[in-house]
């Protein structure tokens, strides 16, 4: 360990970029055992981890990069599996230059560990070698019912089977994974690896039942009456508008549309009225990373131009800033501060904007500048300005308390309005990282646990 003076950081490799635009396979390549041991001795052990307080699962990171450093791999995948219900995946889509590599020690001086790499070299190695996660076969004799199958669900059910809970998980979609499968384009997260982690919970005993929506194909009253406990995970998948005129225009589509439409094409499956980009003039509005994934996959759809506007500069884009250098190298355009009035069938009319001198929060807001409309021609406009929560059946027959944002709300143990009945990740925070819907599933997991012995 110690070695930050001597060995730099080292990015995990990149497919070439005209290799890599013409297909939807991951990107970034895995560290190789000499790679990972070499970034991973860079780390000097901090006392308070920052990077370990940062991670919203509060992963152990010094321990497993100092295994990683002397070569222990299955000491690094336990310590790695143990707080994380997925880390090969969320070493790959997690914002770590945000998170834990953007808290290291080392970030401003001599550059960050490289924290996602590393995770991901533990856990495929760690495959690779015929390692797998633990789950204990003594069961408690409790059945818990799972709404939705994304990183809540998952995570939950993870927890909740190595507790000795007999699960069963219910998704609305053909396929599990929710955002997982269906969200993250696949040059970001390869779908297999997403199908390997359902397989572990179903060799672990849970049932899993897919095209069955909560409401519709079986009745929430079924699930009280027949489980001990129930998780809502079931997301924010509503994607937001900008409220202005000509939103609804057959040339504008919302961002989980074209992702979703796209990933069932890769599958193989037949799509109802697909969003057909080739060759056309592609602009999406926003500026975070389903936007960045937006204009990736338009490009490698075959768009003709793809540009992203976002109303800020490119300081302030909230997504991670590894996603936008990707979407720069693969083509894609960006136009800052500028603001959409309207939409017409010839595309978009802007507004230019500006930054305000920062309020107390440091925050600066938007103005606009009067006078500095402008059409940015577009045959397709993509929407990606975030989600709201939706509103199943369900969720309004049973009269959940809920926010002013439709979130359903929950107490400190995850429990909500209605008894033995709990939820997490982004049906209860709003659209946030699949990494803070991974500890929700957990520590409502472990809250359910405790309540049975109770």
């Amino acid at each position: 360990m110690l070695s930050f003076t001597k060995v730099d950081r080292v990015n995990a490799s990149k497919r070439g970029v005209m290799d890599r635009i013409k297909d939807f396979s991951e990107v970034y390549e895995v560290f190789d055992a000499n790679k990972a041991a070499e970034q991973a001795e860079r780390c000097i052990g901090c006392g308070d981890p920052y990077c370990h307080n940062k991670c919203p699962l509060h992963n152990i990171i010094p321990a497993w990069l100092k295994q990683t450093a002397e070569n222990d791999i299955e000491m690094a995948f336990n310590i790695s599996n143990e707080t994380s219900p997925f880390p090969e995946i969320l070493g790959r889509i997690c914002p770590h230059d945000v998170l834990c590599e953007g808290d290291c020690t080392l970030n401003d001086t001599h550059g960050a560990i490289t924290i996602g790499s590393v995770e991901t070299h533990i856990t495929e190695t760690g495959f690779d070698q015929g390692l797998i996660p633990k789950f204990t076969k003594n069961k408690i004799g409790k059945k818990v019912a799972i709404i939705g199958s994304g990183p809540a669900g998952i995570s939950a059910a993870t927890f909740l089977l190595r507790a000795g809970v007999d699960v069963e998980i219910f998704e609305r979609a053909s396929r599990t994974g929710g955002l997982l499968t269906y969200g993250i384009p696949g040059f970001k997260l390869d779908k297999h690896r997403v199908e390997r982690r359902m397989n572990f919970l179903k060799d672990a005993g849970a049932v899993i039942t897919t095209s069955c929506e909560i409401g519709k194909d079986k009745s929430f009253a079924d699930l009280e009456k027949n489980f001990d406990a129930i998780f809502i995970g079931i997301g924010a998948t509503k994607g937001k508008l900008a409220k202005i005129d000509g939103e609804n225009n057959s040339n504008v589509h919302l961002a989980m549309e074209l992702l979703t439409k796209v990933q069932k094409k890769e599958f193989g499956e037949d799509v109802e009225n697909y969003i057909d980009v080739r060759d056309k003039k592609v602009v999406v509005i926003g500026g975070g990373d389903t936007a960045m994934d937006c204009v990736r996959t338009s490009v490698r759809e075959g768009a003709k131009s793809v540009k992203c506007l976002y109303r800020r500069d490119r300081a302030n884009m909230p997504g991670s800033k590894k996603e936008v250098d990707n979407s720069i190298e693969e083509g894609v355009e960006f136009v800052f501060n500028v603001s959409p009035k309207s939409i017409n069938e010839n595309g978009v009319l802007l507004e230019k904007t500006e930054l305000s001198e920062a309020d107390e929060s440091g925050r600066q807001r938007v103005q606009i500048i009067s006078g500095s409309d402008y059409l940015e021609d577009a045959d397709i406009i993509i929407m990606a300005l975030g989600f709201d929560q939706e509103l199943p059946s369900f969720i309004k027959e049973q009269n959940f308390d809920l926010d002013k944002w439709n979130g359903i709300k929950v107490d400190d143990n995850y429990q909500t309005s209605k008894l033995n009945v709990y939820s997490g990740g982004d049906s209860v925070r709003g659209a946030d990282l699949a990494v803070t819907a991974a500890l929700d599933g957990r520590e409502a997991a472990l809250a359910i646990v405790k309540s049975f012995s109770k």
